[in-house]
């Protein structure tokens, strides 16, 4: 592979991460960068170990002098969130990220770039590799399938990390400490229908809705991006109302914790023209509604070939109906923290196959009754629609330490190396440090990272600069940690 990366800085960090780049590692498919990480390990004479789960832990000592400060674990996932464009040819699971530099940002050519969180995993390798740095004793742990539900943080056993500091290296704002995260679950939803003849009178179209920008379902789900499962079902909403409709299929969305960008839906009408008319009139309505953010958005019709068997009519109602009706967005923002979501509900994908048709949503907030309300809401409207559902085991939230002494040694630091306050922030996203804050009691954790913009998306991007800021700290912070 090329290197595209070589002339930035830190060099160590920035070639590690595009070895990272140059390796497939969706969820659960990180075999090829767990090889690295623990031939790395073995090539610098690193101790290393791997959980039943295939978390990896590697240490090492302290560096002359520095034998005596506290140890610390560097937090990182090792799987990507694998999102592309419908124009873009890759296999996540065989393919590297064609990742180039633009205008001031590292980025991939139509795919996420995973720098959520190949940039915290390639920060904490390059503190293993780096001879010229001073640190205390260091563990890097290196945790799996974070992004389908924060499975390898869950697997993890006591005694497998020994440090009471943790620098979780997943959050994505330059100049902010995060010390607390949402807690997250999910509800999915099962219909059945029967499958019934097409009537010959009828013509088959299929309904895209394509453009949107998506996005992390937790971090952007304040900023008002469309949602294309909420939008295509108001289409064909309306459409069935005005003249019926019958349903062959309906698919959007990829990730549950990600906002559907594309979605398409296949159904037969009668009253043809009036469709189509249809269709072009809610394009410009729904572009209209959001001109300011979605200016990519688009949603067409297209007459395709004739399918044989639709939904039966009882079911299609149903189903229309609660996907019109489900929530999604902000529920209730934090009464504390400005600016803070507390509890959100994203309707995140939709497939059929066969009879079936499955739905994932996934709630999240800071407050664990909110969490589970929020579930009981989406329940409710697809139960009453006849559907079946079941909640995932979820994950707890983070609850803010505003005492914290890892807090005050990194507010200093950013201080004496920026110049400038840090803000002290929480997350309205799934981070780890509330699992393994559980596990490991007495752990003293910070999340910090450079700026990440579009995660979860073919638009994510990672700011060169904040990159080098971010190394800086972590170092001035390792630097600087407490004696026992």
């Amino acid at each position: 592979m090329g290197n595209v990366l070589g002339s930035l800085k830190p060099e160590l960090l920035w070639n590690h991460f595009e070895e990272i780049c140059n390796r497939p590692h969706p969820s659960r498919h990180e075999g090829q960068v767990a090889e690295y990480i623990l031939e790395f390990a073995k090539a610098n004479n690193l101790e290393s170990a791997v959980d039943d789960f295939g978390n990896i832990i590697v240490r090492k000592p302290a560096t002359a002098g520095k034998e005596n400060l506290k140890s610390v674990v560097l937090q990182g996932h090792l799987d990507m969130v694998p999102e592309k464009n419908n124009d873009v040819n890759h296999n996540f699971e065989k393919d590297p990220l064609k990742i180039k530099i633009d205008n001031g940002w590292v980025t991939a050519e139509g795919t996420t770039l995973g720098s959520d969180n190949g940039i915290g995993v390639a920060a904490a390798l390059a503190v293993l590799e780096a001879t010229d740095i001073e640190h205390g004793p260091i563990e890097a742990l290196f945790t799996l399938d974070e992004e389908t539900g924060l499975f390898g943080a869950q697997a993890l056993k006591p005694g497998f990390v020994n440090s009471r500091i943790m620098l979780n290296m997943d959050s994505e704002e330059d100049g902010a400490l995060y010390i607390g995260c949402a807690g997250g679950q999910s509800t999915h939803v099962k219909f059945t229908f029967e499958n019934t003849p097409v009537k010959d009178s009828e013509t088959t179209y299929k309904v895209t809705v394509k453009g949107l920008k998506g996005g992390h379902s937790g971090l952007d789900i304040d900023k008002g991006y469309g949602n294309a499962v909420k939008m295509i079902s108001r289409v064909l909403w309306e459409a069935n109302k005005k003249f019926g409709i019958s349903v062959n299929e309906i698919e959007g969305g990829s990730k549950h914790n990600a906002i559907p960008r594309e979605s398409f839906a296949k159904i037969t009408v009668k009253a043809a023209s009036e469709f189509e008319a249809l269709i072009s009139e809610f394009n410009n309505i729904i572009k209209a509604e959001y001109a300011s953010i979605e200016k990519n958005l688009e949603i067409v019709c297209e007459k395709v070939d004739s399918v044989t068997t639709v939904m039966d009519d009882a079911t299609k109602e149903k189903l229309l109906n609660a996907l019109y009706a489900a929530p999604h967005g902000v529920i209730r923002m934090h009464p504390d923290i400005p600016g803070l979501v507390q509890t959100s509900t994203n309707l995140a994908t939709i497939h059929f196959e066969g009879n079936k048709i499955a739905l994932i949503t996934s709630q999240r907030s800071s407050a664990e009754s909110e969490k589970f309300d929020a579930s009981n809401k989406v329940t409710c409207v697809f139960r009453l629609a006849g559907a079946e559902t079941e909640y995932s085991d979820g994950y707890p939230g983070w609850n803010p330490n505003v005492n914290s002494d890892i807090l005050t040694l990194m507010k200093n630091g950013i201080k004496e190396l920026f110049g400038h306050d840090p803000e002290v922030k929480a997350i309205h996203a799934g981070l780890e440090c509330g699992i393994i804050m559980e596990k490991y009691e007495g752990m003293d954790t910070i999340s910090f990272g450079p700026t990440i913009t579009g995660a979860h998306s073919p638009d994510e991007r990672v700011e060169i600069e904040t990159v080098e800021k971010f190394w800086n700290l972590l170092l001035h912070t390792l630097k600087n940690i407490p004696s026992n």
